[in-house]
């Protein structure tokens, strides 16, 4: 009995015991929701449990954003050793699998507490860094089946295709998802080889021709007004 009440007491056990009943009073509260008492009657501790380890909301806020990057991470981590190997197409089929969430359950109010973490980094510069993280996970994981550039683009789309799903009247659909995925991570063979240089290289002779153009309006420009200068003098 005496060792199992050290259990019960461990501190560390008793910050994730706090810390997970931090992102279940969030998913069903949110962020407005989120007090103290609320938090201590969910993990079922003392409320003075939860202010000895977690003096303020913000403190449990940065606990729980802490514990959902690090199971982001995690999941990331194991999503891309189960698949080495994808080309950028099945990247694009796999991903649109992944990312919607079920219309109910625990993978979506996770993702709604992820969210709502987030966005409470947007008034507590304090969790900016954290919330980036999720981000710099998106994009390291992608990563290992695109270009730079293109796995930053792709996790840009996620969150938002993530958000969208979980705030718009009616989500995009898979499809949906996959034709965006597609657009991002697979070549366009429209554009050929070198398709993107060569659209630079296009703009800027079409910029050229636009100054030029305005050289040349302005010379005609320039020529008539002396001819009208001339014409006034007179003879």
């Amino acid at each position: 009995m005496a060792v199992e009440g050290r259990r019960r007491r461990d501190p560390a056990q008793r910050i994730a015991e706090i810390v997970a009943a931090t992102e279940r009073v969030i998913a069903e509260r949110g962020i407005e929701g989120l007090t103290h008492r609320a938090v201590a009657a969910e993990a079922g501790v003392p409320l003075g449990a939860t202010t000895y380890h977690f003096a303020t909301k913000d403190d449990l806020i940065a606990a729980a954003l802490r514990r959902s990057v690090d199971r982001f991470g995690a999941y990331l981590d194991e999503w891309v050793a189960r698949r080495p190997g994808l080309t950028p197409e099945q990247c694009a089929v796999l991903l649109a699998d992944a990312v919607l969430p079920p219309a109910d359950g625990p993978e979506r109010d996770q993702q709604m507490v992820e969210f709502e973490l987030y966005v409470a980094a947007m008034r507590r510069p304090a969790l900016r860094e954290i919330a980036e993280q999720h981000h710099r996970l998106s994009v390291r994981a992608l990563a290992h089946y695109t270009d730079a550039d293109t796995a930053e683009a792709a996790g840009v789309a996620l969150m938002g295709v993530s958000l969208r799903a979980l705030a718009a009247p009616e989500p995009p659909t898979r499809a949906e998802v996959e034709r965006v995925l597609r657009r991002i991570l697979v070549p366009n063979a429209a554009l050929g080889a070198g398709g993107v240089e060569q659209a630079r290289e296009q703009e800027q002779e079409q910029e050229q021709e636009r100054e030029q153009g305005r050289e040349l309006a302005l010379e005609r420009r320039a020529e008539a007004e002396a001819g009208r200068a001339e014409a006034e003098v007179g003879p």
